[in-house]
């Protein structure tokens, strides 16, 4: 039962952080965008969006530290391909104009035809690369 406790109070600091952003700022949360905003070293530009993903690494650092149980398991696969991996991720996100996060959490809240698109594209290629990595490698 305490996992699907965490999971919903994931989701609601998650909505919780859209919504602010995007009534107190009037940005959409997006990590890829932050990401990519906060390495242009502008100041005016990634200021705050450095420090909602120092708050976010923090967060991660406490729940380690504090809470080792939450995280379910090491990552077992080679540095080299955890590299890869993360640069066709980053790559898609480009390509998607946004991450996951983005269309997901606020592309969707707004009802943006173009977000339902790229997450239902997500969600489809997340399962295809379930259905094939396990039927071949399984």
């Amino acid at each position: 039962m305490d996992q699907y406790l965490s999971a919903l109070l994931g989701g609601i600091l998650l909505g919780a952080a859209a919504l602010f952003l995007r009534l107190a700022l009037g940005f959409p949360l997006g990590i890829s965008g932050f990401l990519s905003k906060a390495l242009s070293f502008k100041l005016e530009v990634a200021g705050w969006r450095l420090s909602f993903l120092a708050g976010m690494l923090a967060t991660a650092v406490a729940l380690a530290v504090f809470n080792p149980a939450s995280i379910s398991e090491p990552l077992s696969a080679d540095l080299w391909l955890i590299a890869i991996a993360a640069l066709l991720v980053g790559g898609g996100a480009r390509i998607a104009g946004g991450c996951t996060s983005g269309h997901s959490l606020c592309g969707m809240g707004s009802l943006d035809l173009d977000s339902v698109v790229a997450t239902l594209i997500f969600i489809a290629s997340g399962a295809l690369t379930v259905f094939f990595m396990e039927g071949f490698f399984a």
